[in-house]
C-alpha cells in the first residue's frame, strides 16, 4: 500500500497540534507504542480538537458518529517522548467531514490517520449545518 499523498505528512499544513504523553502500558512486547494504544492516542487527540476548537456539533439533538477511520503506521513510536498529533479538516461533505491527523515524535512521522464523522439527529445522518460550515473554516487543511 503506497504512503499518503506527501502534503498530508507535512505538519505545516496543520492548523492544530496536540500533545500527549504514551503511558508505559501504551507499549507492546518490543518496548514499541501498540498500534491499538496509538490508536487511542489518536481518538484521544481527535476529542481533545473538537473540544479544544469548538468545532463539533453542538444544536439539539445532532451528535457525530466515525464512519471510517483508517491509520497508515509509518514509524515506531517509543516511550516515554511525547506525541505531536497535527489535525486538520480535509473534506467537508453534505452530512459528513474528514480529519485528517499525522502523528510525530522528535520529528519522526508516526502514524497517518484519517476519519469521517457523520452528523447524526434520530439515527439518520443530517446536512452539515451552517455554523457547522463557517466554524470548519480555520481548521481546514493548509494547501
Amino acid at each position: 500500500m503506497p504512503k499518503p499523498d506527501p502534503a498530508l505528512l507535512d505538519p505545516a499544513h496543520y492548523p492544530f497540534q496536540f500533545e500527549i504523553q504514551p503511558r508505559f502500558t501504551d507499549l507492546d512486547i518490543n518496548l514499541h507504542i501498540n498500534n491499538v494504544a496509538l490508536v487511542g492516542i489518536l481518538q484521544e487527540s481527535r476529542v481533545r480538537f473538537h473540544d479544544l476548537t469548538g468545532f463539533q456539533y453542538s444544536a439539539a439533538g445532532v451528535t457525530s458518529m466515525v464512519a471510517h477511520f483508517a491509520v497508515d503506521y509509518l514509524g515506531q513510536g517509543l516511550y516515554p517522548q511525547p506525541l505531536t498529533v497535527h489535525i486538520a479538516a480535509i473534506e467537508i461533505g453534505r452530512t459528513s467531514h474528514t480529519l485528517g491527523q499525522l502523528a510525530m515524535q522528535e520529528g519522526r512521522q508516526i502514524a497517518y490517520a484519517r476519519t469521517v464523522l457523520v452528523g447524526v439527529d434520530d439515527h439518520r445522518p443530517v446536512e452539515n449545518a451552517p455554523y457547522f460550515l463557517e466554524a470548519v473554516k480555520p481548521w481546514m487543511f493548509k494547501q
